[in-house]
């Protein structure tokens, strides 16, 4: 029975580490993109549009 526990007390740190490798590679390729001069801008505006316009459709959503 012991050993249940000790496979359950280790699951939320598997979750944890499994969604930091998942973040790391999923913005790897962006880290890639903003050491390129002229890329770099391209991506600023990119976040800057993708953040607004997520900002905007929740606000019209929850009609605040």
């Amino acid at each position: 029975m012991s050993n249940f526990w000790t496979n359950i007390v280790r699951y939320p740190r598997f979750f944890i580490s499994s969604m930091v490798g998942l973040v790391l590679i999923i913005l790897t390729p962006f880290r890639n993109l903003f050491k390129i001069p002229k890329l770099r801008w391209v991506l600023i505006l990119f976040m800057l549009v993708f953040t607004l316009s997520l900002y905007f459709i929740l606000i019209n959503m929850l009609a605040i």
